[in-house]
């Protein structure tokens, strides 16, 4: 890729992603990599930045970069466990906090004519989150910022572009932390600034040619904001060798099969729609653990899928919407798989048997981007603007065994939740939202009679990419009127509760 790059080590840091997405809304490209598996080329990267870390470097499993080939050949930044490691191994101390230093704090000293030069003065938030401090600096190092409670918060070392900070710039609460990475990569770096949607749809297009060249490309579609801009990025480069496949695994929401393809027939797509509905709910029947679930969805859609691509001729490729944020959690800084919240139905490919080569136009890019993206190739504002849906669908909203009649209540409670939120301008609002089938029944009062009928929880959070989530306030007239409807209007329910709470602890689906 012809860009300017950023190399990011991760040393397991739960800000790293944030790292990233600071460095990319500077129209910068970056990637992340585990501190003991940087890329070989390192001469493709223009600057360094060192993540934060859960670890110590006083501790017994001390996380060792090997900087030989970067520290004074290389713009440095190191951020917070990057700067301790810094210090501790290069003539400085680390010692343990007298109270942990954690949450929001000011600059009470500053340096400004180092990495602070611009825009940045005393006074200005920034935000900790260690419990080790620097007590006394490397060799050479040169203060250049201090807060009431960290007298080391900022140094750098003298005769060296290598540059230290105890706080997270990279943080919402941290004010002027994009304004430091800029000053650091842009005026320190001269880190060229050309990372845009544009140029990326022209490489992206251009490697897809060269990569594929004549061969067929068979895409699974499911209707969402990745593998839809996936779909126009490949059309764009091979056109009417890209067969997708739509495919209804009985799991979808309502009436969302037909109006799907209905959409993507104004958008010159080869699509065909697969109705395997039937197939997919004979396969989950009986089926209640969240997991087994999953595994029965993933392995019934391979089997369609399979069927369906061994009607194209001599197809060699499988496309699929893979993203940034799926390719980073699947991998570890110990350079294996993350500890396993859900499965990752698309990082991994399909069964050898299908025999077809993996290409992922959107692996590098997180979901903004992707909508940044697909705006610029003039995908529909409405599509782009969909709720992330799960890959195994309302199977993971139906807690507990999966049967005809309870997709046909789930998703007439969901529509009228996602209806509702559209009716009142709330749908923007909210980053995903949907419903949940709880395997409980309550006694109710209809009519004078006693009910005792299934209860529905509903569910909206606010989010930038799905890694944290808060719940959303919303309006308690919107929530009466919802349950009102859904009680009145969907036979089998008689209770409606709503989920107020945050990812982590909770997760956003309930399986």
């Amino acid at each position: 890729m012809e860009q300017d790059q950023v190399l990011i080590l991760d040393f397991g840091s739960q800000y790293t992603q944030l790292i990233a997405r600071r460095v990319r809304e500077l129209n910068i490209y970056c990637e992340i990599h585990p501190f003991n598996h940087p890329p070989k080329e390192l001469e493709n990267f223009k600057a360094v930045i060192l993540s934060g870390s859960p670890n110590s470097v006083r501790g017994t499993t001390v996380l060792h970069p090997d900087l030989s080939e970067i520290r004074g050949k290389k713009p440095l930044l190191a951020v917070c466990y990057g700067a301790q490691y810094l210090a501790h191994f290069s003539g400085g101390k680390v010692a343990p906090s007298n109270t942990r230093e954690y949450g929001r704090a000011n600059l009470s000293f500053i340096k400004s004519d180092e990495i602070f030069f611009q825009k940045i003065s005393e006074g200005s938030q920034v935000w900790m989150s260690h419990s080790d401090t620097i007590k006394d600096l490397p060799t050479n190092g040169v203060l250049l910022a201090s807060t009431k409670d960290v007298e080391n918060a900022a140094y750098k070392i003298d005769g060296e572009d290598t540059f230290a900070i105890q706080f997270h710039p990279e943080v919402y609460h941290s004010k002027d932390g994009k304004q430091l990475l800029a000053n650091f990569l842009v005026t320190i770096a001269k880190v060229a600034q050309t990372w845009t949607p544009d140029s990326f749809v022209e490489s992206t297009v251009a490697a897809i040619k060269e990569k594929v060249g004549n061969d067929k490309v068979v895409l699974g579609l499911s209707g969402g904001v990745d593998s839809t801009v996936a779909a126009v990025l490949l059309h764009k480069a091979i056109g009417k060798n890209l067969y997708c496949i739509f495919v209804n695994n009985g799991l979808l929401r309502k009436n969302e099969f037909e109006s799907v393809l209905t959409q993507y027939e104004g958008m010159g797509l080869n699509v065909k729609g697969v109705d395997a509905s039937q197939r997919f709910l004979d396969k989950l029947a009986g089926i209640s653990d969240p997991e087994g679930k999953r595994k029965a969805i993933g392995s019934t859609f391979i089997d369609v899928f399979d069927d369906e691509a061994h009607h194209i001729q001599d197809v060699k490729w499988l496309a699929q919407g893979t993203i940034y944020p799926d390719v980073i959690e699947s991998v570890s800084v110990n350079g294996g798989p993350s500890a396993t919240i859900k499965s990752h139905h698309n990082v991994g490919g399909l069964p050898d048997y299908m025999k077809l080569q993996i290409v992922e136009p959107l692996r590098m890019i997180f979901k903004d981007e992707v909508r940044r993206v697909g705006a610029s190739m003039g995908i529909d504002p409405e599509l782009l603007g969909r709720h992330p849906f799960p890959g195994p669908g309302l199977g993971i909203r139906i807690l507990g065994d999966i049967t005809a009649e309870k997709v046909r209540i789930l998703q007439e409670v969901d529509a009228i939740f996602i209806n509702g939120l559209k009716e009142d301008g709330l749908y923007d609002k909210v980053w995903q939202a949907g419903a949940m089938l709880l395997p409980v029944n309550s006694v109710g009062v209809m009519g004078d009679e006693r009910t005792y009928e299934k209860v529905v929880a509903l569910r909206a959070v606010e989010s930038t990419d799905g890694m944290t989530a808060d719940w959303v306030d919303l309006p308690y007239k919107f929530l009466q009127k919802t349950s009102n409807k859904i009680i009145n209007q969907v036979k089998g329910v008689n209770r409606v509760v709503y989920d107020i709470s945050s990812k982590p602890p909770a997760t956003i689906e309930w399986e």
